[in-house]
C-alpha cells in the first residue's frame, strides 16, 4: 500500500487567524523588552525563527541570534491565551475541514479496501507549535491531524529544512519512510512550493493567500487550486495519479 505524509500549511491555507500571530509577537516583545516590536518585512511563508531574528535585529537587541529561543519560549507561554481572539476573529477557510476529514477517511481504512493510499496528516508551518495549535484548535481543525508528525517554525530559518524534520517525526511514529513524493506539502506561498521542490516532495499550491494561481504555478507547484472548497479537486491535487 502506498503511504503518504500530507503536511498542511496553517496561515491562509487552512485558516485566517485574525492577526493573532502579530499580536503574540507584540505581547512577547513587550514582556521581554518593555516596548513595541518593530514591524518585520512580509511574513508570508517564512518561519518564526526567521521572523524573530529580523524583529530582534531591527530592534537593536544585542546578539539577536542568542535571544531567539528565549523569545520563542515567551511566545509559547502566551500563545494559549489568544484562543478567545481566534474564536472571535479567526475562521477556517472554506473546505479546509472537509478536505482534512476526507483524507482522514483514507487513513481510517477505506484506502486499503480500495487499493488506495494510507494518509497521515500533520502540519508543516512557519509558526512555532503553540501558535499553530492556537490558530487551528479553536476552529476545530485538529481532530484528524497528528501534530507530532509535523514540523514547526522554531526549528530553522529555512522552510525547506522543516521537511526532513517532519519526515523523521512521521517515520518515528509510523515506521515508514516518507521520502520523495510520499510527502505532500499544501500551502499558499512560493516558499511552501519551494520547500517541497527542494526536498523532492509533491507541492500543491492554494491561491487563498497573497499569491495567484499563476504565481504558484510559475513557482513549480505540481498542482494548483483556487481554494479548498472542492473536496474532490483537493484530493485529486494531493493524491496525484491515485485520485482517479
Amino acid at each position: 500500500m502506498r503511504r503518504l505524509l500530507v503536511l498542511w500549511d496553517v496561515d491562509y491555507t487552512l485558516v485566517n487567524a485574525g492577526g493573532v500571530g502579530r499580536v503574540l509577537y507584540q505581547i512577547a516583545f513587550r514582556e521581554m523588552f518593555g516596548e513595541q516590536a518593530p514591524e518585520p518585512s512580509p511574513m508570508s511563508g517564512r518561519t518564526d525563527r526567521s521572523i524573530a531574528i529580523e524583529v530582534l535585529t531591527l530592534a537593536g537587541v544585542p546578539e539577536p541570534l542568542s535571544r531567539v529561543d528565549a523569545f520563542h519560549e515567551v511566545m509559547a507561554e502566551r500563545a494559549a491565551g489568544l484562543a478567545d481572539q481566534v474564536r472571535q476573529r479567526g475562521r477556517a477557510l472554506p473546505g479546509a475541514a472537509e478536505a482534512i476529514a476526507a483524507l482522514a477517511e483514507l487513513r481510517d481504512g477505506q484506502a486499503a479496501a480500495a487499493g488506495g493510499p494510507d494518509v497521515v496528516q500533520s502540519l508543516l508551518t512557519g509558526n512555532i507549535r503553540p501558535l499553530a495549535e492556537v490558530k487551528i484548535g479553536p476552529l476545530g481543525l485538529t481532530r484528524h491531524l497528528d501534530l507530532d508528525a509535523g514540523a514547526y517554525g522554531s526549528a530553522h530559518v529555512d522552510r525547506a529544512e522543516l521537511v526532513p524534520i517532519a519526515r523523521r517525526n512521521a517515520a518515528r511514529g509510523y515506521g515508514h519512510d516518507f521520502g520523495g513524493a510520499a510527502t505532500v506539502l499544501i500551502g499558499d506561498t512560493p516558499l511552501d512550493v519551494g520547500a517541497a521542490l527542494a526536498t523532492g516532495a509533491r507541492a500543491v499550491g492554494v491561491a487563498t493567500g497573497d499569491f495567484t494561481l499563476g504565481e504558484l504555478a510559475a513557482s513549480g507547484a505540481h498542482a494548483v487550486l483556487p481554494d479548498l472548497a472542492d473536496t474532490g479537486a483537493v484530493l485529486a491535487a494531493i493524491l496525484g495519479e491515485d485520485a482517479a
